[in-house]
């Protein structure tokens, strides 16, 4: 079954501004959600107006979407559509709940598989990263490799992650006695919502590291060097692992998924192992037969053209064509022939071409 246009599930259009797509998102979740609305097709609803403004309210996925539609943010890791569930459940406490105990585990379990309903105070894996880079069919056939410059979180080294400064002490929250969560009445509904104290950790550090004031993590630049295998096919992903941001309370850190996009090269197009090339031969060697030379991603080689070759004739060059990425052998390039017609000739080559057509001519009405 297709995908709804991610624009139209939220009723926005294309160009809608940040806010409008939150105001948007926010209405269909108070509308749809599993716990107020009971029923058949809301639980859907719901999780296809998550899974759009997870794509749509980051910038990035986003542009990645208007480009390429629904196979530009295909899935990952994380669930969703190329996004983790949690990170919209803890911007929107007011509807989902959080911290220990709360409803926001229970939904991302039904909805998304599972996987959020631990103990929030536990340790958590951290954000998978993405990233894109090109190569050229030359790099396809030899591998190749990139040095990526990321901007992450990563541990605390003042606290080890820890988020407290050295001496300090974790106390149970007071607010919410530990809970994570405290009750608020809107309207019809008692909502429970994160503990604002505590930020729903139900715990709270006696003195906050100085570095990352608590949190745990800070931001830092690093490089990364990717190494790409040969006979990659465009847009594949490569996955590194624990080279994404780093997890929390010591959980381990996510991934780093980066994207492979495949430069064109004029002349060839790529099937899979095999490459095409189109090359243009005189009707006298086509004719006659004769050796041309073809362009290879390794530099010229020669081509033996029997006679009588016609336009569109393809000649498979053995082994001349891109690795598996698996190792098996590369594939073949196959040279399609077209037969150049001069359009300027000289007296002499008039001549010749004349005679010839008049021998042809009359050997056609020999034959009526």
């Amino acid at each position: 079954m297709s995908q709804r246009d991610y624009y139209e599930v939220l009723g926005v259009s294309r160009d809608a501004s940040g806010a409008e797509i939150k105001s948007a998102y926010r209405k269909l979740a108070m509308k749809y959600h599993p716990d107020r609305n009971k029923e058949e097709g809301a639980a859907d609803s719901f999780k296809e107006a998550t899974d759009a403004y997870g794509i749509l309210s980051d910038s990035e996925k986003r542009q990645r979407y208007d480009q390429f539609g629904h196979a530009g943010v295909q899935s990952g890791p994380g669930g969703g559509a190329g996004y983790n569930p949690q990170d919209i459940f803890s911007q929107f406490g007011d509807i989902f709940g959080g911290g220990r105990g709360g409803g926001a585990g229970s939904i991302f379990e039904q909805l998304f598989g599972g996987g959020g309903g631990g103990n929030p105070n536990g340790p958590r894996q951290g954000r998978s990263l993405r990233a894109a880079v090109a190569i050229s069919l030359q790099e396809v056939l030899s591998g190749a490799e990139r040095t990526l410059k990321l901007t992450r979180e990563v541990s605390c080294k003042s606290c080890n992650g820890s988020g407290g400064a050295p001496g300090s002490k974790v106390q149970t929250c007071s607010t919410c006695g530990g809970h994570g969560q405290v009750q608020q009445q809107q309207g019809f509904f008692a909502v429970r919502t994160a503990c604002p104290a505590c930020q729903g950790e139900g715990q709270r550090i006696t003195k906050p590291c100085g570095s990352c004031r608590g949190q745990g993590r800070e931001k830092a630049k690093n490089e990364i060097t990717v190494k790409i295998p040969a006979g990659i096919e465009d847009g594949q992903q490569i996955r590194v692992s624990g080279q994404g941001e780093a997890g929390y309370k010591g959980g381990p850190a996510g991934d780093l998924f980066v994207e492979v996009q495949v430069r064109p090269q004029d002349g060839f197009q790529r099937d899979g192992r095999d490459l095409y090339i189109e090359v243009p031969v005189s009707w006298p060697a086509a004719t006659l037969g004769d050796k041309i030379v073809v362009p290879t991603l390794e530099g010229e080689t020669r081509l033996s053209i029997p006679a009588g070759s016609p336009t569109g004739k393809l000649f498979p060059l053995k082994g001349h064509g891109l690795p598996s990425i698996r190792g098996r052998g590369r594939g073949d390039l196959l040279v399609r022939i077209w037969i150049e017609v001069p359009t300027k000739l000289g007296r002499e080559e008039k001549s010749i071409v004349k005679k010839l057509h008049e021998i042809d001519r009359a050997r056609k009405d020999a034959r009526k």
